[in-house]
């Protein structure tokens, strides 16, 4: 008799705790999941922002009138190189148009 209330005592106790893990990892994932989507919100406002920078690039430059001949010109290529490459790195290859 006092094996079967020491195996439900234990059992209960086993039981209370493996409820209190579950009640903290599902705790653990839902902040997880908070920061996934916070994480997935600021890559898509800094992509936006590559974007919009590379448009604005593309349009001041459109007739090529920065060369690397002065220090204006090489700072705007490596400036345009930069967003280029981010550019590349967040929308992945550009298909070609035929």
């Amino acid at each position: 008799m006092i094996w079967l209330i020491i195996i439900i005592v234990l059992l209960a106790g086993l039981t209370g705790y493996f409820i209190y893990r579950a009640y903290v990892i599902a705790g653990v994932l839902a902040d997880t999941d908070d920061y996934i989507e916070g994480v997935e919100g600021l890559t898509k406002y800094m992509f936006d922002q590559i974007n919009a920078t590379y448009e604005e690039m593309k349009r001041v430059d459109h007739t090529g009138a920065f060369h690397e001949s002065d220090e204006v010109g090489t700072t705007f290529s490596i400036l345009k190189d930069v967003v280029e490459n981010l550019h590349k790195e967040f929308n992945g290859p550009e298909e070609e148009k035929e």
